[in-house]
C-alpha cells in the first residue's frame, strides 16, 4: 500500500497514477475531497486497485494527526510520498509571518512527522520506499522565495543523513528535486511564469518517473532533467559570493538581452530564477 500527499493534483497526482498502474493499492491524502473521490475511482476502475480517500489539511497539526492515525492502523504500508506543499508570491517581508509558518509546518513539521510514523512498520518488514519532494531550489537559494528555498533545503539535508541512518536496511529513501513542472502550483501561490523559457519546464508525469527509475536504481538525490542534473553539480562550485550579487542585481537594475527572434527584450526581474531561466533563453 502507497501513501501520497498533495494527491489531489500536479506531482502528486502523477505519483497516484504511477503507483496505481504499478500495482499499489493508494491512500490519498489532500484537502480537496471532491477531486480526490474523482481520482480514487478512476484508479480503482482503470488499474483493478483500492484506493482509499483521506482529506486532511497538512499545514494543520489536527490533520497530521489524522493521517499518523491512520498510518498507524496499516501494517503493511509499503510507500510514502511527502508531496504537499505551496508556494508564495513576494519577497520575505511582503508576506506575512502565518504564511511562512504554515510553509514551515507543511513542508518540514509535517514531512518529518509522517516519515516517523511510517519508519518502523517499514523497518519491521524490512522493506519500504520514503520519498520526499523538494525543489531545484534545494541547491540555489533565489531571492523571492527565501522561506521554500529553506524548506525544500531542509528536505533535501533530512533525506540525505536519513539515507546514512538507513543504510544496510531495506528501506529506501529519496529527495526529489525538480525544476519548472507545469502543475497548479503557480497559479495557486500566484507565480508569473514570465521569463521561463518552453524548454525549461517539465511535465509532472515526466518527473515522477524519473523520480521511480532513479528510486529503483538506489539515487538518494533525484534531479529531473539533464540540465537540472547539470546546475546541480555546478551548485557546489559556484562561489557564494557570485551568487548573493547576481540577487542583489536582480532586485535593483532592470537588464536587456538580444532575443533569439531579434530585437531586445527588457523587463524587471522579480527573483534570480526569473534571471537565469531569461539568460538560458537567450
Amino acid at each position: 500500500m502507497a501513501l501520497v500527499t498533495g494527491a489531489s493534483s500536479g506531482i502528486g497526482e502523477a505519483y497516484a497514477r504511477a503507483l496505481a498502474r504499478n500495482g499499489y493499492a493508494l491512500i490519498l491524502v489532500a484537502r480537496r475531497e471532491a477531486r480526490l473521490q474523482a481520482l480514487a475511482e478512476e484508479l480503482t476502475s482503470r488499474h483493478n486497485v483500492p484506493a482509499e480517500v483521506l482529506v486532511a489539511d497538512l499545514a494543520d497539526p489536527a490533520g497530521v494527526a489524522r493521517v499518523e492515525a491512520r498510518i498507524a492502523e496499516i501494517e503493511t504500508l509499503a510507500f510514502l510520498v511527502n508531496n504537499a506543499g505551496f508556494g508564495i508570491r513576494g519577497t520575505f517581508v511582503e508576506n506575512d509571518i502565518a504564511s511562512h509558518e504554515a510553509m514551515i509546518r507543511l513542508h518540514v513539521d509535517t514531512t518529518v512527522c509522517l516519515t516517523r510514523a511510517v519508519l518502523p512498520g517499514m523497518l519491521a518488514q524490512d522493506c519500504g520506499a520514503v520519498v520526499n519532494v523538494a525543489s531545484f531550489v534545494a541547491f540555489f537559494p533565489v531571492t523571492g522565495s527565501v522561506t521554500y528555498s529553506a524548506t525544500k533545503a531542509y528536505l533535501k539535508s533530512f533525506t540525505e543523513a536519513l539515507h546514512q541512518e538507513l543504510d544496510g536496511t531495506g528501506v529506501r529513501v529519496q529527495v526529489l528535486c525538480p525544476g519548472f513542472t507545469r502543475t497548479e502550483f503557480q497559479s495557486t501561490g500566484k507565480i508569473d511564469e514570465k521569463g521561463i523559457p518552453n524548454f525549461a519546464w517539465m511535465s509532472a508525469e515526466s518527473v515522477v518517473t524519473q523520480s521511480l527509475r532513479d528510486l529503483d536504481n538506489g539515487k538518494v538525490i533525484s534531479v529531473p532533467g539533464a540540465g537540472y542534473r547539470l546546475l546541480a553539480l555546478l551548485s557546489g562550485l559556484i562561489p557564494r559570493g557570485l551568487l548573493y550579487s547576481v540577487g542583489r542585481w536582480t532586485r535593483r537594475y532592470r537588464a536587456t538581452f538580444a532575443t533569439p527572434f531579434g530585437g531586445f527584450h527588457r523587463r524587471t526581474y522579480a527573483n534570480l530564477s526569473d534571471f537565469l531561466a531569461e539568460l538560458i533563453r537567450t
